[in-house]
């Protein structure tokens, strides 16, 4: 799925491996903060008290967050979201110092700036950035306070009995800071491994809007693969891009890929099995659907959650996207937002930029391991395996 922003094809430095380099000055600072998150919580914490009177009247009214697994679609509704002059995001100018947003953004705007020119992003696909451009950096902030987020031996929910008042103090602060310094009124928040902690952020803002973006698991699977390939080899020639990928706190791809533990141990370790044994699709087929069973088990026992989230399927997105758009609109209510829907949506399709290329085991495969999962929203295994047969025939 594209946007107006993106290109059909991969750049050379996406596909020569250059994307990945990691430059000496990022590499030294985000090492540095990874390092020592308890004394960059207690600078930010510093930070808050020198914004007090800027801050001091914002309100944190209706935060949206978009989740969901990885090439599901999440990139475009976040930089369609942000285009609306309400919103209020982080940007790729925020890293790495995310802690303290408003003296770094403050110290951004006083440097020499060069002419900005839009590169395609690491992922090779076809979405292309500029330091303004909206990014997902906060999970730097939930990793500070919460060790064992990543911890593939340990469930990595937060749910809605969880209480960290230090944590909560910090990122209601955060985000006050956040919407004063983009000028908006609405927090605006894209992240993958939001997915189990939903309720927690239901439980910290009552008023709180999720979308969540899904995809047919054979087309999805056939992305997450194609990127996790790519990550590997980038980072194999980049090892600064390693260390880049655990400081932010992207592991859904590349050499220390990890799956979301949403509680079930056994079935983590068996994705890590198959992964580990060479079972590429397989791991990602059991994987797949793991998270979309604990998904919509939550969104069946919490109705409050099931209310508060508007889930958005890729293929009735780039097939209607205007109307998508509206129901996205509509759903986390930013207004007068039909100029943004009327540039967006042409801009909108499905992705040209790869073939799929699964055997008919393969498949057969990955539509037995994840039906029952994908029946749950909406799928019935038949939306797309004629097309990808034949294509990939042709390939």
């Amino acid at each position: 799925m594209t946007g107006q922003t993106t290109s059909e094809k991969p750049t050379a430095s996406a596909s020569n491996g250059t994307a990945f380099h990691v430059s000496g000055w990022d590499n030294w600072l985000s090492g540095l903060i990874a390092r020592h998150p308890m004394q960059w919580i207690r600078l930010g914490n510093f930070e808050t008290k020198i914004a007090g009177d800027a801050i001091e009247d914002v309100k944190i009214e209706k935060p949206v967050f978009v989740a969901g697994l990885a090439r599901s679609g999440s990139t475009i509704l976040l930089e369609t979201l942000a285009r609306h002059s309400d919103a209020a995001t982080h940007r790729y100018r925020d890293y790495p110092p995310v802690f303290t947003p408003y003296l770094w953004n403050k110290f951004v705007d006083l440097a020499p700036k060069g002419k900005e020119v839009a590169v395609e992003r690491t992922h090779a696909d076809g979405i292309n950035i500029t330091p303004e451009s909206p990014e997902a950096f906060e999970e730097m902030i939930w990793m500070a306070f919460f060790r064992h987020l990543h911890d593939v031996n340990e469930s990595n929910v937060l749910d809605g009995q969880i209480s960290n008042p230090a944590f909560e103090k910090f990122y209601r602060d955060h985000i006050r800071k956040l919407i004063h310094i983009r000028g908006g009124k609405r927090y605006i928040s894209k992240a993958n491994y939001l997915v189990p902690r939903m309720e927690y952020l239901l439980s910290i803002f009552p008023d709180a809007r999720f979308v969540l973006p899904v995809r047919d698991p054979l087309w999805h699977i056939a992305s997450l693969a194609k990127q996790h390939d790519l990550f590997c080899k980038g980072e194999q020639d980049n090892p600064r891009a390693i260390a880049h990928m655990q400081r932010v706190g992207h592991y859904e791809f590349g050499l220390d890929r990890r799956p979301i533990n949403t509680g079930d141990l056994h079935a983590t370790r068996q994705i890590m099995k198959h992964w580990k044994d060479g079972d590429e699709v397989a791991g990602w087929a059991h994987y797949w659907s793991d998270l979309h069973h604990y998904i919509a088990d939550r969104m069946t026992v919490n109705k409050a959650l099931g209310d508060a989230t508007l889930v958005v399927r890729y293929e009735d997105f780039v097939a209607d996207p205007a109307n998508q758009l509206r129901r996205l609109f509509d759903h986390v209510d930013l207004p007068d937002a039909e100029p943004i829907i009327n540039e967006v949506a042409p801009t909108i399709h499905a992705p040209t930029y790869y073939r799929p290329k699964f055997s008919d085991d393969e498949i057969d495969l990955i539509r037995d391991v994840t039906a029952i999962a994908a029946a749950r929203f909406g799928y019935d295994g038949k939306q797309q395996d004629g097309a990808l047969i034949a294509k990939t025939k042709r390939a």
